[in-house]
């Protein structure tokens, strides 16, 4: 593996495979002959660590090398009493138009919007990151592109990356193959724990604007375009680009924008719903208590044209895209019906989705309705016209 874990640094160049690593009885077999490129590996450590720097603060101890990245929380003995939040994800699918197109940038705002978002809607502020990266073949331009994205995107949402690691494994990804993975830790006080137990029927719902696909429902979106026979280099009119740019259009990382509204506006949201896997109605429910409601409108906002032009493409059913793709809304907010007016405009783009009631029961029978969704025994939410 190249480089060491936790640090992007090539201090261990640890095995990907041992065996191949070990001399052999008819002579010596040498870890590049098997496949393993410990110069690029350093090369692309060269080329990332400027980025990754970037994202350090003050909270970040002994920088970039170490074996384990340290991150000095001595500032949550201030705290009554701190809970760590962690989450952890991947990108999917989306990986292979990035590698289809050689585009390899964008990558990492998907990442870190997966990861990072999700820490957040629970009130926490994300702290510092690592990731994964396992490849094919190390091409260090390639690994420091993958990296200086997910440097950006850390920087924008106030993270800092504190290490990961490359591993080549050759026999197992094709030498153009490679998949990212990354964690996070973050922090709240337990009296600013959002979720369930705040929210309230009169609660108002806010939507956040998506910036596409985000990170989801790309096998469907593959499996569209493949039985269309449509070329990622397809110009495609409701775009005005090609359908490769829209569809690797990079995840939104809503995590600065919500930290500030958070700081502001004390008590204004009591939860957030990240819009991933499961659509809108499945991800919301699980935000709200028993017994309630989330009442969404499709009229109150517009659908990009992503969904629609690959939706009819792909002949695919309404409620598919409904628990499939975000539909362009990525983040939704559970707010205080009084201070509904302050937190949109603290986010620009940002609407009136809907509201939270009582669940009488009399849509329960409706096939957009959905109730305990993602293995939780929670509320319910369904989507009107």
């Amino acid at each position: 593996m190249i480089p060491d874990a936790t640090s992007h640094t090539p201090a261990s160049q640890k095995a990907a495979d041992q065996d191949a690593a070990d001399q052999d009885a008819a002579g010596q077999t040498t870890y590049a002959a098997a496949g393993v490129d410990v110069e690029a590996g350093d090369r692309a450590v060269e080329l990332m660590k400027s980025a990754v720097a970037q994202t350090h603060n003050a909270h970040v101890v002994g920088g970039f090398g170490g074996f384990a990245g340290l991150f000095d929380v001595s500032w949550l003995k201030d705290f009554r009493k701190p809970y760590l939040a962690t989450s952890t994800d991947g990108v999917g699918t989306k990986v292979a138009i990035a590698q289809a197109l050689d585009i390899h940038d964008t990558i990492g705002y998907d990442l870190v919007g997966m990861v990072v978002d999700d820490i957040i809607v629970c009130g926490a502020r994300p702290l510092f990151m690592t990731d994964y990266i396992a490849c094919g073949k190390v091409v260090p331009e390639r690994i420091a592109d993958i990296v200086r994205g997910i440097a950006e995107a850390c920087a924008s949402a106030g993270v800092a990356l504190v290490g990961g690691e490359t591993a080549e494994h050759p026999g197992l990804l094709g030498v153009d193959e490679y998949d990212v993975a990354g964690a996070a830790t973050g922090a709240v006080e337990a009296d600013d724990l959002l979720g369930p137990e705040r929210v309230n029927t009169g609660d108002v719902l806010i939507g956040l604007p998506a910036s596409g696909l985000h990170s989801n429902g790309y096998s469907l979106v593959r499996r569209i375009i493949a039985d269309a026979g449509w070329a990622l280099e397809r110009e495609v009119p409701e775009f005005s680009r090609a359908l490769g740019e829209e569809i690797l259009t990079p995840t939104r990382v809503y995590t600065g924008d919500l930290a500030a509204v958070l700081d502001a506006r004390p008590g204004a949201v009591h939860a957030m719903s990240h819009v991933t896997g499961g659509g809108l109605s499945a991800n919301v429910a699980r935000v709200i208590p028993p017994g309630t409601l989330a009442r969404m409108h499709r009229s109150s906002w517009e659908i990009p044209p992503v969904f629609t032009v690959l939706g009819d493409l792909g002949q695919v059913p309404q409620a598919d895209r409904e628990r499939t793709w975000n539909l362009g809304v990525g983040m939704v907010l559970a707010v205080d019906p009084a201070a509904a007016e302050a937190v949109l405009a603290a986010l620009p783009g940002s609407w009136l989705l809907g509201e939270v009631t009582a669940d009488d029961g009399a849509l329960a029978a409706d096939p957009y309705y959905v109730q305990g969704a993602k293995g939780v025994d929670g509320g319910a939410a369904i989507l009107l016209d």
